[in-house]
């Protein structure tokens, strides 16, 4: 006798009915909290510019007094007629200066640094990796331990108080070679060798091909190049030792003395200062984000 085997039922797997629920709960959650900490992180942020701007218009009496305002009741537009007006401090000159020095750094770092990244990675030479070591090597030296013997360099070519010595001791920076050289090793290197079947050495193949086709990078780095030249304080206050040569952060000091404090001239300053600083970040968020991300820390 043959004996039959009944045919198996497949049945469904059960799905339960609240698992979307609390997925949807967990997201609307997550969301709402991701939001919360985005809003206070806002508020924490934009509070110093709040007291920048209510400072810069208000009187010392209204900044140092114990009552406190959310906004000045008189609003002191005089504020900035006073600030460039006055004749102990050249603030006009050093925001002039700090455009130079920052817009003539930014451009030399990008020139040489770029240059010195793309032939540590494209240009075989037997001791290209030994010159990118002692680049790193520059990285792991103090900069107080660099300033004296700069400064007795800059001075014995008569370059204080002139923009060669703002300038030119700080167009070379280690960490941006170094993020030129990784940004290279991922570019493609087909767009290069095409370019080299076209006739194009390696200048060309750089200025044409490899530039044009990095410009989120080339942007980014000059956003940090252009706001680390603006923010200089030290080196400028020491080599700028004429009023003349001051940038608006050696003016923005001058404005606490032993004697005085000028408060209400301070945050105008400050608030016209970074003005530049935002306008820049603003124009050039997106190319900032996009060239960070393509730094390919690699190879």
């Amino acid at each position: 006798m043959t004996t039959t085997t009944p045919p198996i039922k497949e049945t469904a797997p059960r799905v339960s009915k609240s698992k979307p629920q609390r997925i949807r709960r967990g997201s609307v959650i997550s969301s709402t909290g991701l939001y919360i900490a985005t809003g206070v992180a806002a508020f924490l942020f934009l509070v110093p510019f709040y007291l920048i701007v209510r400072n810069a218009l208000s009187t010392d009496a209204e900044i140092t007094g114990e009552e406190w305002k959310f906004f000045p009741t008189d609003i002191q537009w005089g504020n900035i007629s006073e600030l460039f007006s006055d004749n102990t401090v050249p603030f006009a000159t050093s925001l002039w200066n700090s455009t130079i020095v920052g817009v003539a750094h930014t451009v030399g770092v990008l020139l040489i640094c770029s240059l010195a990244g793309y032939g540590l990675a494209r240009i075989p030479y037997k001791h290209a990796n030994k010159i990118f070591y002692l680049v790193l090597v520059t990285l792991m030296v103090p900069a107080a331990v660099t300033f004296v013997p700069s400064f007795v360099l800059v001075s014995s070519l008569g370059w204080v108080s002139s923009f060669r010595g703002l300038i030119i001791p700080g167009l070379f920076s280690g960490f941006t070679c170094f993020l030129f050289r990784q940004y290279f090793l991922g570019f493609p290197k087909e767009l290069e060798e095409a370019a080299r079947v076209d006739g194009l050495g390696y200048w060309g193949a750089y200025w044409r091909v490899v530039v044009p086709n990095s410009l989120n990078f080339f942007a980014a780095i000059a956003t940090i190049t252009f706001i680390q030249g603006w923010n200089a304080f030290l080196w400028p206050l020491v080599i700028g030792q004429d009023q003349e040569a001051w940038t608006v952060q050696v003016a923005l000091s001058s404005y606490m003395t032993n004697q005085t404090v000028n408060f209400h001239l301070i945050f105008m300053a400050t608030a016209i200062s970074i003005l530049p600083l935002v306008l820049v970040f603003l124009f050039l968020q997106r190319w900032l984000v996009q060239g960070v991300a393509q730094t390919g820390i690699k190879g």
